[in-house]
């Protein structure tokens, strides 16, 4: 198996101008030199965090999401986001992922952060995504997901790693750090996680701290507060070695949970 480069795109965000945001990804995109096999963009990275879904949102044929797919196929490399998405009505925080060959999946945001009255004006997900790219398997979330570990849990190596695409604010960045470092620890998986950084249009403050964490719970890139670009390097045989080597996913409590089959 091939390791697995990716880049983490940490930035900040123009508030509620898909337009500006749009152009400014565009620069750093294009920018980016390296080789990488996937390219991971923050969460709701077309407006900012926000709750006027009815003025911002898009449905899948719109500008964002043709932009997503467009960048994918001329950069040559996988990339991913969520976005506003409005469809039969209802209205989804939307992890899109693009492949360079054309094609989309997506993955609604199952925890609605309620703290901000998220739940009032997005209908939550159900089903979970699990996308095997050069023959990796790998589940994204988006942000509030991170606390939940029924819902990101790893049974029988389903996936070998997590992507967090994220708008946490730095008042709670001490949980970020914390619950990332556990998930990879509890599911014996990479986890990658993408925060922004600056003050959005409400006046929350943002530290960043994108982070990518092996197996075992350890750094591979250093954080920053700044906007910043990271790649790293994942190798599947350090991933697997370790699973063989310590296998307590063999002990999980499956029979305790009921989405085990997912």
């Amino acid at each position: 198996m091939q390791d697995l480069t990716i880049t983490l795109i940490q930035t900040s965000l123009f508030w509620h101008d898909p337009d500006a945001n749009l152009a400014m990804l565009d620069r750093k995109i294009d920018a980016i030199a390296e080789h990488t096999d996937l390219i991971v963009l923050p969460e709701m990275f077309t407006t900012g965090f926000s709750m006027n879904a009815e003025e911002l949102a898009q449905d899948m044929n719109g500008k964002a999401v043709s932009w997503l797919v467009r960048t994918a196929e001329k950069k040559g490399t996988d990339i991913l986001g969520s976005m506003i998405i409005k469809e039969q009505g209802k209205f989804y925080n939307r992890l899109i992922w693009a492949g360079s060959d054309g094609t989309t999946c997506h993955y609604d945001k199952k925890h609605l952060f309620r703290f901000a009255g998220e739940e009032k004006v997005f209908s939550p997900g159900s089903e979970k995504i699990t996308v095997d790219l050069g023959g990796w398997k790998i589940r994204p979330f988006i942000c509030y997901d991170l606390r939940f570990p029924l819902w990101t849990r790893n049974f029988n190596n389903r996936f070998d790693l997590a992507i967090f695409v994220a708008n946490w604010p730095q008042k709670r960045a001490a949980h970020w750090n914390a619950l990332l470092k556990a998930r990879a620890i509890e599911n014996q998986c990479y986890v990658a996680a993408v925060n922004i950084v600056g003050k959005d249009g409400n006046g929350l403050t943002y530290q960043g701290d994108s982070c990518l964490i092996d197996p075992m719970g350890n750094d591979m890139v250093e954080k920053s507060s700044r906007e910043r670009i990271y790649h790293a390097v994942l190798s599947y045989d350090r991933l697997t070695d370790y699973r063989k080597t310590f296998p307590a996913w063999m002990d999980a409590d499956i029979d305790l949970y009921c989405d085990h089959k997912d």
